[in-house]
Parts: structure tokens; C-alpha cells; sequence
């Protein structure tokens, strides 16, 4: 048997037809004005929107003449207590004769302060830097011979004698901090949010 071959198409225009005369392209200028032309012969459709745009809250201005209140951290809230109990303690010694009341009454707005300045996260150093911050403010005020050994001597006889001062400090550190907590852990639960371990 004889086999046929088959051409593959071609896809050039064939010669036998006649080919179609050209349009002339519209110049860069006519595009605009055909473009207009076009544009305007659709049909108007529904216009989308653009979403808008969401600017952040401006932050609140501090209130003239209020408190100041800062958010100091675990190590922050040690140091601030530690310098103000120590320049506290050495006015009470230059101003009233190393009086050891006047040191412990100025010891409690401290306490309380520190607790109140406190960041969330670090709630629990509070109670722990403020019977740090009472001995080192007492260094100025222990009354002791020369030496270290006499101002150790009198460190230790002024913690022994102003425990209830310290013990009162803490407590209102102790108090705070336990308030603040559970309000903290009242608003986390009002919004869902597990609190942590």
C-alpha cells in the first residue's frame, strides 16, 4: 500500500488569499482622546470605595498639675528607692540630729510610691526592694564609732530598734501590690485572656 504524506499546517497567510489592507496606528496624541471616547462609552458600574485609612489614637495629654507616673521596671523601682530612702536618710541627718523616726516616717510615702510605680511584670520585686532600700538608707543615719566595724554595728542596732517602721513599710508595699494584682487579673479575665502562671 502506498502511504500518503501529509503536510503540517502552516501558519503563515496563504499566498493564494489576498491579505487584508493594514489600519493605520493612532498616533500617541489620538490615545487620549480615543481612550476618553472609550472610557465613556462604558456603561457606569457600582465604584468601589477606598478603605480608609485608620490613624492611630492620638495619646492622651498629661493632665496640668497631675501626679507624675512612671513604669519603672524590677531594677528600676530597687534603684529609685534605694537613692531617694539614702539622700532621705542623710537629710534626716544633717536636718534632725539622725533622728531614726523621722527616717521611717519619710520610709512609708517611699514604700507606697515604689509600689505604685512599679510596672505589671515586675509587681513582685516591690515587696523585696524596699527592705533592701531601708538599709542602705540607713547608712547615713546609723549612729557608730569609727571603722566600719562601728558602722555596721550601728546598721544592725538601727534595724533592730526600727523594725516596726521597716515591717510597716513592707506591708504597705506588700498591700498595694496584692490590689493591683488582682485588678490586673479582673480586667485579663473580662477580656478573655487567660492570666499568666
Amino acid at each position: 500500500m502506498e502511504q500518503y504524506r501529509t503536510r503540517s499546517p502552516q501558519y503563515g497567510p496563504r499566498r493564494d488569499r489576498p491579505r487584508p489592507p493594514r489600519q493605520p496606528v493612532p498616533s500617541q496624541a489620538g490615545r487620549g482622546a480615543g481612550g476618553e471616547a472609550v472610557r465613556a462609552a462604558r456603561p457606569p458600574g457600582p465604584r468601589r470605595r477606598p478603605a480608609p485609612v485608620r490613624r492611630p489614637a492620638p495619646a492622651p495629654a498629661p493632665a496640668a498639675g497631675g501626679l507624675p507616673n512612671p513604669r519603672l521596671t524590677g531594677l528600676g523601682s530597687g534603684l529609685f528607692c534605694a537613692v531617694v530612702m539614702f539622700l532621705l536618710g542623710a537629710l534626716c541627718s544633717a536636718l534632725f540630729g539622725a533622728s531614726l523616726t523621722a527616717y521611717g516616717v519619710l520610709f512609708l510615702p517611699v514604700s507606697a510610691l515604689t509600689a505604685l510605680w512599679v510596672r505589671r511584670g515586675d509587681l513582685m520585686t516591690a515587696p523585696v526592694v524596699v527592705p533592701i532600700a531601708f538599709a542602705v538608707g540607713l547608712l547615713p543615719v546609723a549612729d557608730g564609732e569609727d571603722g566600719s566595724g562601728g558602722t555596721l554595728m550601728g546598721l544592725v542596732t538601727a534595724l533592730a530598734t526600727q523594725a516596726g517602721w521597716l515591717y510597716g513599710g513592707t506591708l504597705v508595699t506588700g498591700l498595694i501590690v496584692i490590689v493591683r494584682r488582682i485588678r490586673m487579673v479582673r480586667r485579663r479575665r473580662t477580656a478573655g485572656v487567660r492570666p499568666p502562671v
